[in-house]
């Protein structure tokens, strides 16, 4: 079997040393849209070096995505990329991420619940620098054709959005070619770039990352309800619910509540097809 739950449950968990520079959070940054206006000071923290900020989903990428592809070529698993997809995405911030920095990371499979048609893979990473923690981050790996294994089917609590009118509502247009320079930060698979594999994995087109819709959501977040200031999130949570393809628009819809700012996220083309759910951005 593909999958053997106690083989990766059991597995020693993998280390790695990554870095990275202001050019690896300026290409992310730009893979999420950012820089339009070139010139708008609020962009500027995004692109420009000697006024640099990172935006807190930049861990999803830090060293080129290592720990979540090391993650799936753990022990106990043995899976097909056409078959897997993002189910979900958490990260804890213990503070700040620098513009540059070295770090180590600690990866380990946390649970691989049983969803019948599907496994889902808990793919926990713990990165720590010199001066101590940095971040934790949590990915939820669906994979299709997996299940039926007989293992737990964990958690499925599901977060609905406050019964009012969004706070805010904003949207984001997704550029055609903003799949291809996403994966420039180290994210791959064929599926985002390649139609033959998107068909193979059933889908008529290449789709957008997932975790390229978490970031433009949470910049949107971090720009019009946090002023602009990334250093005031501290957890950010959220279910990939539905695929995205370039070239579609995001309507990002916000509810603030104490310490936290409750989203959905909807493609707008497609009679506003759910994309992302149960969001959530902590903050101070």
């Amino acid at each position: 079997m593909p999958i053997d739950p106690a083989k990766a449950l059991a597995a020693e968990p993998r280390t790695a040393e990554i870095s990275w520079d202001h050019k690896d959070v300026q290409l992310y940054h730009l893979g999420l849209g950012a820089g339009t206006p070139a010139t708008d000071p609020g962009e500027l923290r995004y692109t420009l070096e000697s006024k640099l900020h990172v935006l807190p989903s930049f861990a999803t990428v830090a060293g080129a995505g290592m720990a979540m592809m090391g993650g799936l070529a753990a022990p106990g698993i043995d899976v097909n990329l056409a078959h897997v997809l993002h189910g979900g995405q958490t990260i804890q911030l213990h503070r700040a991420i620098p513009v540059k920095g070295e770090a180590r990371t600690t990866a380990r499979v946390a649970a691989v619940h049983d969803k019948t048609k599907a496994a889902v893979v808990v793919l926990r990473t713990e990165v720590a620098d010199a001066d101590g923690p940095l971040w934790t981050s949590e990915a939820q790996i669906f994979i299709r054709g997996e299940g039926g294994f007989g293992g737990d089917r964990g958690p499925s609590g599901r977060t609905e959005p406050p019964a009012r009118e969004p706070d805010r509502t904003v949207d984001r247009a997704i550029r055609e070619d903003q799949a291809l320079l996403y994966r420039l930060s180290g994210d791959w698979n064929p599926l985002h770039a390649d139609p033959e594999f998107a068909k193979l994995a059933g889908f008529d087109r290449p789709i957008l990352h997932g975790l390229c819709s978490y970031g433009m959501t949470l910049k949107a977040v971090v720009d019009t309800l946090l002023d602009g200031d990334v250093s005031r999130v501290t957890r950010y949570t959220t279910r990939f619910a539905g695929v995205v393809f370039p070239g579609e628009t995001l309507r990002i819809r916000m509810w603030r509540e104490p310490g936290r700012i409750q989203v959905t996220v909807t493609a707008v083309e497609r009679d506003e097809a759910p994309v992302l759910a149960d969001t959530i951005v902590d903050h101070t």
